[in-house]
C-alpha cells in the first residue's frame, strides 16, 4: 500500500462518482464525519486531459445534511454535470478555500477522482472491453483499506480488459446492525451510530467510490437483518420491537440509502443496441407480499419483456436460489418471483444477473424458458468478511439448487425447472476459520469481480474474473486472480 492509498483511507473528506451516462455524471462531495467545518467557499473542477471544462462553485448555504435529524457538521453537495462526450475519460478535483486570513487566497485539494462516460456501443473484441466492477458485503472492522487499495491497483495498472469502467456495489456496503450498541433506546445514539458507520465505511471505500461511476444498491444490512421485518430472533436487534426506536433507525437508515448511496428504485440504461441494464432495489420497498412496490415491479417487467438485446439485471439478492428457512429471500415472494422469471424468459435474449449478499462467490448457468435464452448469474460476496461472533454468518460457495426455478421452493414454478450448471472452477475459494480467532468458521476469501463485455460475430462476449482483496502478486502488486482460468461465455441476442 503506497502513500496515496494511505491518504485515501484516512481522509475524512469524500468525493464519490455516482452513476454516469454517455453525456452526464453525478458527483457527491463532502464529509460524513462530525468533526470538520463547513467551508465558506469550495469548488469542484471537472477536467478532460487536465483541461478545465467545468467549475462548480459551492457556497456555505449549498451544503446539505445527509441525515435529516442529525445537526452536527456532517454535510455534502450533490451535483450533476452534463454536456460530456461518450466514452471519454475525465478527472475531478474537490477543493476548499482556506478561511484563515494569512491563507485567504489559497485553495486546499481535499480529494480527487476519475471516471469515464458510457460508450455509445460496446467495443469489439479486438478493441478491448467495457468492464464492470462487482462487489458486495463490506465490513470495515478488519479490512484495513485492503479492498479499496486492491481495486485502485487494478483500476490504475491492470490490463485494459480488467480496468473497471463502472462499478455495481450490490448490497451491504455498511453493516448498521452489528454490535451491542444497537440495543440503545436513545434515538440520538441510534442516529449517530448509523451516521458513524457510514463515515467509517465510506472512508475505507474511498478509492473505489472515486474511481469510475458507481451504482449502489442496498440490502438488509443498510437497514437491519431481514429488513423490513423484525420477527427474526437476533439478540442485538431486540430494541426494534420498540416503535419509536424502530422509527428512528428506519428514517436514519433511509437517509443513508437515499442521500449517501443515492440508490434509485429502478434505473434502466443501455449501451447502444448491444446490451441493456436494469438496476433494481429489491430491499427498500418490500412488504409482506412483494420484494418491490408495484411501480418498480412494472418498470422491471416492461424492461424484461421489451428487450431487443441481451439484458443485465443487477439486484441485491441472488435469483438462482432455494427458499431460505430463516430469513426472507426473493423466493419468499412467489407471485413476483414467478412473474419476473416469465418476463426475463419472454424475449428470448440471454440474461446476465449480477448480485451478491450470500457471503460467497460463484457463477451459475441455466436454460431460461422455451424461447432459446439462457441465464448466467454472477455472484460476488464478500469484499470484507464479518468478524467475531458475527463471523458465523460467513459461508462458502454452494452448488444449489439443483434445478431452477427450484421446485422444492415453489409450488407452481412459472417456468419448467432446468438443471443448473455449476462449476467448482468458478466458485471463489475459501479459508479455514478457528474458534476464538477473528473468523470462527470456514469462509469465502474476500474478493470483488470484474465482468467484461465486448462484441464479436457471435454476440456479446462475457469475461469474468474474481480478484482476491488480501493477496497481491509479488511481481505486479496487482490483486491475485482467484479463478485458475477466466470464465468466458457469449450472451446471445434473439434471432427472429
Amino acid at each position: 500500500m503506497n502513500l496515496a492509498d494511505i491518504q485515501s483511507n484516512t481522509s475524512q473528506w469524500s468525493l464519490v462518482v455516482h452513476k454516469v451516462s454517455q453525456t452526464t455524471v453525478e458527483l457527491w462531495a463532502g464529509t460524513l464525519f462530525g468533526t470538520l467545518k463547513k467551508p465558506q467557499h469550495a469548488k469542484i473542477l471537472v477536467k478532460q486531459n487536465n483541461d478545465l471544462i467545468k467549475t462548480i462553485d459551492i457556497t456555505l448555504d449549498q451544503w446539505q445534511r445527509p441525515f435529516a435529524q442529525i445537526k452536527h457538521q456532517r454535510f455534502y453537495v450533490f451535483t450533476s454535470v452534463d454536456g460530456l462526450q461518450a466514452g471519454q475519460n475525465y478527472q475531478v478535483e474537490f477543493y476548499r478555500q482556506l478561511d484563515l486570513p494569512e491563507y485567504a487566497d489559497q485553495w486546499q485539494l481535499l480529494r480527487d477522482a476519475v471516471f469515464s462516460t458510457l460508450p455509445n456501443a460496446l467495443p469489439t473484441d479486438a478493441e478491448g472491453a467495457f468492464t464492470i466492477g462487482l462487489g458486495s458485503c463490506f465490513y470495515e472492522h478488519r479490512d484495513g483499506g485492503q479492498a479499496a487499495a486492491s481495486y485502485k491497483a487494478l483500476y490504475d495498472r491492470a490490463d485494459k480488459i480488467w480496468q473497471p469502467d463502472i462499478s455495481f456495489l450490490v448490497g451491504d456496503q455498511v453493516y448498521l446492525d452489528i454490535g451491542f450498541d444497537s440495543l440503545s433506546p436513545i434515538t440520538k445514539e441510534i442516529r449517530q451510530r448509523v451516521a458513524d458507520d457510514y463515515a467509517k465505511h465510506w472512508q475505507a471505500l474511498g478509492s473505489i467510490l472515486s474511481r469510475g461511476g458507481t451504482w449502489m444498491l442496498p440490502d438488509d444490512h443498510e437497514y437491519w437483518n431481514d429488513y423490513p421485518f423484525y420477527d427474526t430472533f437476533v439478540p442485538t436487534l431486540v430494541m426494534l420491537q420498540v416503535d419509536y426506536v424502530r422509527r428512528a433507525w428506519t428514517s436514519t437508515a433511509k437517509d443513508g440509502v437515499e442521500n449517501v448511496q443515492r440508490s434509485a428504485k429502478v434505473d434502466i440504461f443501455s449501451i447502444g443496441n448491444d446490451v441493456s441494464f436494469c438496476v433494481a432495489d429489491l430491499r427498500s420497498y418490500r412488504s409482506k407480499t412483494q420484494f418491490i412496490d408495484q411501480q418498480g415491479f412494472a418498470q422491471m417487467i416492461d424492461w424484461a419483456e421489451g428487450l431487443t438485446s441481451p439484458g443485465v439485471l443487477v439486484i441485491p439478492q441472488i435469483l438462482v436460489n432455494g427458499k431460505n428457512k430463516v430469513e426472507r429471500n426473493l423466493l419468499s415472494f412467489p407471485s413476483q418471483y414467478n412473474r419476473l422469471l416469465t418476463a426475463l424468459a419472454s424475449s428470448g435474449n440471454d440474461i446476465l444477473v449480477l448480485s451478491g449478499d450470500v457471503h460467497y462467490g460463484r457463477i451459475a448457468q441455466v436454460k431460461l424458458g422455451d424461447n432459446g435464452a439462457k441465464l448466467i448469474e454472477v455472484v460476488s460476496s464478500p469484499m470484507s468478511n464479518l468478524t467475531g461472533f458475527n463471523s458465523i454468518a460467513t459461508d462458502t460457495a454452494k452448488s444449489s439448487p439443483e434445478y431452477f426455478p427450484d421446485p422444492k421452493s415453489l409450488n407452481k414454478p412459472s417456468l419448467t425447472p432446468q438443471k443448473v450448471d455449476y462449476s467448482d472452477n468458478y466458485n471463489v475459494k475459501s479459508r479455514r476459520g478457528f474458534p476464538g480467532s477473528a473468523y470462527w468458521k470456514k469462509r469465502t476469501r474476500e474478493h470483488f469481480m470484474t465482468v467484461s463485455l465486448s462484441k464479436d460475430s457471435q454476440g456479446v462476449k462475457l469475461n469474468v474474473e474474481a480478484w482476491r482483496v488480501r493477496q497481491r502478486d509479488s511481481k505486479t502488486n496487482l490483486p491475485v486472480k482467484d479463478f485458475d482460468h477466466s470464465f468466458i461465455a457469449t450472451l446471445n441476442k434473439k434471432i427472429d
